[in-house]
């Protein structure tokens, strides 16, 4: 029975108008309401949006041969695999790539090939690489401990 008067009162509110005509009559703090809702929604989508595409290519790794980057890495271990070891010019520490993220070395390299990250030891040793020399090197120090 209720839901034949929910029937009807839409039959009556909504027969014969368009949606335009039925939003004409909100009252501003309806319609403010109704954009809160619609923007929030927006925002919620979004983000949900965002963490699937997170999710999504948190489990996604190089394709390298860890084996044929253990080859490669004897240069590597030269600076990187010092304990406590800094540059000497300009002074910084050597950063540690043991354990490192796939995807940050894979970037990392490419931006020493293409000259968007500086360093003449690094952009002389990136230079030597190939893609797949870099994916193999990328899959064989991200499954190291750290």
């Amino acid at each position: 029975m209720a839901q034949a008067r929910v029937g009807s009162m839409k039959a009556e509110c909504c027969s014969g108008h368009d949606a335009t005509s039925i939003l004409s009559r909100l009252h501003d703090r309806d319609s403010a309401a109704i954009v809160r809702m619609i923007s929030m929604t927006r925002l919620q989508l979004l983000g949900m949006a965002a963490a699937t595409a997170l999710f999504a290519t948190a489990g996604v790794h190089a394709e390298g041969d860890k084996a044929a980057g253990k080859k490669l890495i004897y240069t590597c271990a030269g600076c990187h695999g010092v304990p406590g070891y800094s540059n000497a010019y300009p002074q910084y520490p050597v950063p540690k790539i043991a354990g490192q993220n796939e995807q940050y070395i894979i970037n990392a390299l490419h931006g020493y090939q293409s000259g968007d990250r500086t360093h003449p030891t690094m952009g002389a040793q990136a230079q030597s690489l190939s893609d797949t020399d870099i994916q193999n090197v990328a899959a064989y120090l991200s499954s190291l401990a750290q």
